[in-house]
């Protein structure tokens, strides 16, 4: 089975739930998804199959849609209201602080990943050191805010919108709202609304796909906005055996297409920008699953 899906991730699920769940529907081990939301976390999750895994950084690398609510006035050891109080403070702001503070983190800043998280220090997860009460320097990575703003504001809850880059912590960055704000707040719910081009209302939830009522989207339709090539049997040779080539396209990747059908994606090769490399492969006589 080739294709991706749309899945409406639903609160308390995780990713690797729906995941399985969709592998298991489908009968295909082959599956992964482009991007984990948090149990606590609904909307947008990619999941591919098949060969179309391999598109899995890819789609993993776009821009995302979030809409986040805040609720002020408490600062939990997970940053989201599942985990333990550990501070409480009040507060007193007004809409024009929140928008302010709001448009202060337009544009790319470094931001330090949630203790609890998956990144990896030292070849140990950063929530084993969180559970074992263990001390660890957080690192920081660059994000990439392009859009936020405030939806509505009410007594103790602050609701915006905003499109982040890949690997963007919404509970961190509303850490770092609150501390602005000169208050403490946690992250109360979080709805990914879009992922790239893909968006909400385009998806189906867990219990539509059990009952076959879903649109898989293929490669090609997924790839449609990439430079298209049609090549010859001379070119076709070269890129079936994974050779390296002189570039001739125009953008940075190029699908390649023999007889109507994407047989490859390459790229600039880095050490030779007049050169092209292989970055993904979908050849004929690759082997498919049932």
């Amino acid at each position: 089975m080739n294709g991706i899906l749309l899945v409406n991730k639903e609160k308390g699920y995780t990713s690797r739930d729906c995941v399985n769940i969709v592998g298991k529907h489908f009968h295909t081990k082959k599956v992964g998804h482009t991007g984990t939301l948090d149990p606590i976390a609904e909307g947008v999750l990619v999941i591919c199959m098949g060969n179309t895994t391999k598109l899995c950084d890819l789609l993993t690398s776009k821009y995302k849609e979030y809409i986040a609510s805040i609720k002020l006035g408490i600062r939990t050891e997970t940053l989201d209201t599942t985990g333990n109080i550990i501070e409480e403070k009040n507060f007193c702001i007004t809409k024009e602080q929140v928008e302010e503070v709001l448009s202060s983190f337009l544009g790319k800043s470094m931001q330090e990943v949630p203790l609890y998280s998956a990144v990896k220090v030292q070849g140990k997860k950063l929530y084993e050191y969180a559970r074992a009460k263990q001390e660890v320097e957080l690192p920081k990575k660059e994000i990439d805010i392009k859009e936020i703003n405030l939806l509505s504001l009410e007594q103790d809850k602050i609701i915006f919108k905003t499109i982040v880059s890949k690997g963007t912590y919404i509970r961190a960055l509303i850490n770092d709202i609150c501390t602005k704000l000169n208050t403490v707040g946690t992250m109360d719910s979080l709805i990914r609304t879009k992922q790239g081009d893909f968006k909400i209302e385009d998806t189906y939830t867990l219990e539509e796909i059990k009952n076959n009522q879903y649109k898989l989207i293929t490669k090609e339709e997924v790839l449609s906005t990439l430079e298209q090539v049609n090549i010859d049997d001379t070119l076709y040779n070269k890129i079936k055996d994974g050779q390296i080539i002189e570039k001739f396209f125009k953008e940075e990747m190029v699908c390649f297409l023999y007889n109507d059908q994407i047989i490859a994606i390459y790229k600039t090769y880095e050490k030779d920008p007049l050169k092209a490399k292989p970055y993904k492969m979908f050849l004929e006589n690759e082997p498919e699953e049932d």
